[in-house]
């Protein structure tokens, strides 16, 4: 049989822009979903009777599952493709989401969280992989910038009417609504979405090659840095609300406009983020200057009482919160191959989630213990401080790693 022929380019154009288009959208109304935990926290504290380290264990009941199917979801991509494993993540989870607007007891809210982070694990590796696949080599950070920027940008909007909606219903009502959204988009996704022509028919992925991503040291080096990424980012994110309502004294309504400007500032920056990396061609130069302000902005947090200052540590937190989320996860994709890319993603992505864990867990577990943020912030501090640190040794090892690819 002869091979179907190819795409012209005004066609691959067009299925290029509707995927990126439709793989950002759905992230976007994930976002919405997800994001309501964290916005929304301080009411379902009080509607279920729940501390916060409790609340805390709502974050780690999601991201646990979430974390341990990345590594799955990651291998099935490379083997599988994609698209399905992308649908299959959005339309699970937020399926689950819908029944979290009806939890009664903190025991019910629990076991939804984990069921939702299983599917939710469906929606990294495949999505990153696929919006990617559609860039050339050399745009590729800005396009793993881009992705994260759909997630962001859900925050704006959630963070915008999200107060607006509990104002005249109860925390469960933004729930439903954009839960069915999240359906809708899921069944257009499915329909429209193409997924580029793959050549790994010649040499399938091997659950072996899975073990064999430990023997490189520069895929340890990167995951440490994103325990690092995500452990501040989901820190401060997931907390950020109760901190201002709880140790700042501020309404639910101007806590939601204040985390609306933080996502605001962040969508774009993820893009900006791989587009800066992609034109210098130094991605761990990206990666330390942005954990460098990122460790002076956690200490600040908590140290200002000036509420013009204060929003203006958290605007510039929030520009470089994801700045290097592009470089990050493209250093060991360009030193490994396109091959192991959902693998090593997903490697990747399990220890980002890790700190996210520790880092969200912990938080509500220091605010029950000393009754402030204080020391958790102190702590966020001090590890982007080891990232900068860890940055430096990244620069080296891809450096050497790339000069043994090129040709004397």
């Amino acid at each position: 049989m002869s091979p179907a022929p190819a795409l012209p380019v005004a066609g691959q154009s067009r299925d290029a822009a509707t995927t990126v288009s439709l793989v950002f959208l759905c992230n976007c109304v994930n976002a919405l979903c997800v994001g309501g935990i964290a916005l929304f926290l301080p009411l379902i504290r009080e509607d279920l009777n729940i501390t916060f380290t409790q609340a805390g264990m709502l974050s780690v009941a999601a991201t646990a599952t979430y974390a341990l199917g990345q590594i799955p979801a990651g291998f099935l991509t490379d083997r599988f493709g994609p698209k399905r494993l992308f649908f299959l993540g959005v339309i699970g989870s937020t399926l689950f989401m819908l029944q979290f607007g009806f939890v009664s007891s903190y025991e019910h809210a629990l076991v939804n969280q984990m069921l939702t982070g299983t599917f939710r694990a469906f929606l990294f590796a495949p999505g990153l992989t696929l919006l990617s696949s559609w860039f050339p080599p050399e745009r590729r950070a800005t396009a793993m910038g881009l992705y994260i920027a759909g997630n962001f940008t859900g925050n704006i909007i959630l963070s915008l009417i999200g107060p607006l909606m509990v104002a005249s219903h109860s925390w469960r009502f933004p729930f439903t609504v954009f839960a069915l959204l999240g359906v809708a988009m899921a069944v257009v996704f499915l329909l429209f979405a193409r997924e580029k022509t793959r050549h790994t028919a010649r040499d399938p992925l091997k659950l072996s090659d899975i073990a064999q991503l430990a023997r490189y040291r520069i895929v340890w080096v990167a995951s440490a840095l994103q325990i690092i990424r995500m452990g501040p980012v989901v820190g401060i994110s997931f907390w950020m609300p109760s901190f201002l309502v709880a140790d700042r004294g501020l309404t639910l309504t101007t806590a939601g406009l204040v985390t609306a400007m933080g996502a605001a500032l962040s969508a774009p920056s993820n893009a900006i983020g791989g587009y800066v990396s992609d034109r210098l061609n130094n991605p761990p130069l990206v990666i330390g200057g942005a954990l460098a302000i990122l460790a002076t902005t956690a200490f600040l947090l908590v140290q200002i009482e000036s509420l013009p200052l204060l929003l203006l540590v958290i605007a510039v937190n929030s520009i470089f919160a994801q700045f290097y989320f592009g470089p990050l996860f493209l250093v060991p994709v360009e030193v490994l191959g396109q091959r192991t890319a959902g693998i090593v993603t997903g490697f990747c992505n399990l220890f980002a989630n890790v700190g996210s864990v520790a880092f969200a867990f912990s938080l509500g577990v220091i605010k029950d213990r000393t009754g402030s943020f204080a020391w958790g912030f102190g702590a966020i501090c001090i590890s982007c401080v080891v990232g900068v640190l860890l940055s430096v040794v990244l620069a080296r090892m891809r450096s050497h790693a790339l000069a043994a690819q090129t040709p004397a």
